[in-house]
């Protein structure tokens, strides 16, 4: 691929310019780097700031929020757990008990528990792939 190509790609992703190095290969960041422990998400202090969270889905169960469907997941990282809701979805492949992932979102407190509601977020590889 040309200079001129990579350079559109690296604004795509919004990567800096060449510093070093493919700017498109992975960091080498462990994922839950820069992430915030649940147990400092509880309280009306955190409630409303975007936070980073890691942790294993303990259980993914399928509900109704408002007459929609919603999917949702406990989150724990072995200081607490919060909630993770996607509304309007049933179901989404790879999201299941056991599996790890790291949740991008707005802290929300629901009936005194953490919430993150429609979260990015990034499937982390299972131990034997």
């Amino acid at each position: 691929m040309s200079a001129e190509g990579r350079g559109w790609l690296r604004r795509l992703f919004g990567r800096s310019e060449p510093g070093g190095g493919d700017d498109l290969t992975p960091d080498p960041e462990p994922p839950d780097a820069g992430c915030t422990r649940i147990r400092e998400c509880a309280g009306e202090a955190a409630e409303r700031r975007i936070v980073r969270v890691s942790g294993t889905l303990r259980t993914v169960t399928e509900r109704t929020v408002a007459g929609m469907p919603a999917l949702q997941a406990e989150l724990d990282d072995g200081t607490a757990s919060l909630d993770v809701v996607w509304l309007g979805r049933c179901a989404i492949a790879g999201v299941e008990p056991g599996r790890s992932l790291v949740a991008v979102g707005r802290i929300a407190v629901t009936h005194g528990r953490p919430v993150l509601f429609n979260p990015r977020y990034q499937l982390q590889p299972r131990e034997e792939e």
